[in-house]
């Protein structure tokens, strides 16, 4: 018998050991993705809403609230955080707002907006649990809120959606870090979208003023900062953090003064009309106007924005500024030492005795802002007038939105 010779041969060391390296490469990148899907934290979005039986509110979150509906809103937003943070989600808990409340046929429907993080493996899970949460808590508030628990809606939604809820809602910033420092004058940028109604009135190409938008059409500024050019020819607003490369532009169509405006700081108010409207944006976004009976204590925090010098004479920057500031009583701002009785009521002092922080030159016509307990920005204040800038017992003067929030109301609406 003749035997068949063995076309058998070794497999090489090397590729077994390749190929074992390649499996072990593969076993990694796939264990590490399911580790990444399933067990690490990803943010996820949320819309809620809810009815409210025969009390009609209407906060479009366009302007500011009335007070009862800030207050039901405060409510809402305070016991959602208590059940949120004792809760067995309290550590995917992240951030829960009210946006709206709109009036319907059988009375109001509040909208939220919600923020988690967890790990995708969950998803579901902690879905069922926000909603069980919310049913909750409109089940304990059926009767101070007129809630009706079974009318809960819970949807998850994209970042983009999230976002796109409160684009058009005024004083409510994109950007909620803060750089630390507090003055204007020597003062340190602030953050691209961090006051996004700040604006630069431009004349002839040059910035000029400040201003706050207020509407996608509409600014507030100081009339002195018109009193020799009033006509819109000339005049355009710029946008956006960096002064000399703005986020956008647009020309002026109509400029009005306050009737009794009298030189140089006497109802030191003006509105200015864009020729098109504004759409809102992460940098651009709307200030609240303040409701009339706003009384601001002393001590109160407020902040003042603009590209105004950096100092008395100086040198101007082109990257926003901001300055965190104290108010201060007019009892105190017209004692003799301090400005000897030339603050009206129809005026507030805002900055510090000792002079430490203060607005200057060319901030004028810009925001003072002040949060209100739901972190929501009103327009309190409009840069007017200062003996020097950041002098002790000087402290800045501004004029005093809220003795003309009817006047605002008559012109334009809001």
């Amino acid at each position: 018998r003749f035997g068949v010779p063995s076309g058998r041969s070794l497999w090489p060391l090397g590729k077994t050991i390749l190929i074992f390296l390649g499996v072990v490469a593969i076993l990694g990148v796939t264990v590490g993705l399911l580790v990444h899907f399933l067990a690490v934290g990803k943010v996820y979005y949320y819309q809620g809403d809810f009815h409210i039986s025969g009390v009609t509110h209407h906060d479009s979150c366009q302007i500011g609230a009335s007070p009862e509906s800030t207050a039901l809103s405060k409510d809402i937003e305070t016991k959602m955080l208590y059940m949120f943070q004792n809760s067995s989600i309290y550590k995917e808990y992240v951030n829960s707002e009210v946006i709206k409340l709109l009036p319907n046929a059988k009375g109001s429907h509040v909208h939220l907006r919600l923020t988690f993080e967890f790990p995708r493996a969950r998803r579901h899970r902690v879905w069922t649990q926000i909603r069980a949460i919310l049913h909750q808590l409109s089940k304990n508030n059926a009767a101070s809120w007129k809630a009706v628990p079974t009318s809960i809606k819970l949807t998850e939604i994209s970042k983009a959606t999230y976002e796109m809820l409160a684009k058009n809602c005024c004083g409510r910033r994109a950007t909620n870090s803060i750089i630390a420092g507090n003055k204007v004058v020597n003062g340190k940028p602030a953050l691209a979208g961090m006051w996004p109604w700040q604006a630069s009135l431009q004349w002839q190409g040059q910035h000029h003023c400040g201003a706050s938008l207020v509407s996608s059409r509409w600014l507030v500024s100081a009339a002195h900062c018109f009193q020799w050019a009033s006509s819109p020819e000339g005049w355009t607003v710029n946008f956006g953090n960096v002064e000399k490369d703005p986020h956008m532009t647009r020309k002026v169509q109509n400029i009005i003064l306050h009737e009794n405006y009298r030189n140089p700081y006497h109802n030191d108010i003006a509105l200015v009309q864009l020729a098109e409207d504004v759409p809102f944006t992460k940098f651009v976004r709307s200030s609240c106007l303040p409701d009339a009976n706003l009384k601001l204590s002393e001590n109160a925090s407020v902040v003042v924005t603009g590209w105004g010098h950096l100092s008395h004479g100086g040198p101007s920057p082109d990257i926003l500024q901001q300055a965190f500031l104290k108010i201060i009583d007019n009892e105190s701002c017209n004692a003799p030492h301090a400005l000897s009785g030339m603050v009206d009521k129809t005026m507030l002092c805002a900055g510090f005795m000792s002079g430490e922080a203060d607005a200057c030159q060319n901030d004028s016509g810009g925001p003072l802002a002040y949060s209100d307990s739901r972190n929501i920005w009103h327009l309190v204040g409009i840069v007017s007038w200062g003996q020097g800038c950041g002098q002790e017992n000087k402290p800045g003067v501004y004029t005093r939105v809220t003795s003309y929030r009817h006047w605002i109301t008559s012109k334009i609406g809001l």
